[in-house]
């Protein structure tokens, strides 16, 4: 049995949903703009453990634990270039920051795909997905971590 879809996701997947090819493109280019700026906390680390390799434009995600438990993603990529993977990400982290990890696990396996539907962008999906899959490894990690698993997987 699935997790029911957190309401802060079907948000943005009904949104998604409703509207027209040239509405998506006009919400990506908006939401491009919205990628929350990587704190300078994260500017000099090694960057090997965050860059998803399976996506064509370098992206590194960051993902952080708040103290109340909740997770927030930060993301370094070059708006600029890759807008769509810059909306992407700001759509996504709109709906799953300062959520608790269950919220990121609970996205569906057709969250990009819903996005993405009627834009002709599909060469992209799979470096998309990596970045979903990336998310949810990071949300495991933690729950794991959280329910004293210890060894960081579930």
């Amino acid at each position: 049995m699935t997790a029911p879809i957190p309401a802060s996701v079907e948000r943005v997947l009904a949104r998604f949903r409703a509207l027209s090819r040239e509405e998506k493109m006009q919400a990506l280019v908006s939401y491009a703009r919205k990628l929350e700026p990587l704190p300078e906390r994260y500017r000099d680390v090694d960057r090997a453990p965050f860059t998803v390799p399976e996506c064509q434009t370098r992206v590194d995600i960051f993902p952080e634990r708040q103290d109340d438990g909740t997770l927030h993603f930060y993301a370094d990529v070059n708006a600029r270039q890759s807008p769509t993977i810059a909306a992407v990400l700001a759509i996504t982290f709109q709906a799953v920051n300062d959520q608790p990890p269950e919220t990121t696990l609970a996205i569906p396996p057709d969250f990009v795909r819903t996005l993405m539907q009627s834009i002709g962008l599909g060469a992209r999906e799979a470096g998309l997905e990596a970045m979903i899959a990336r998310l949810k490894r990071a949300a495991a990690d933690q729950r794991a971590r959280d329910t004293g698993d210890g060894t960081g997987h579930t």
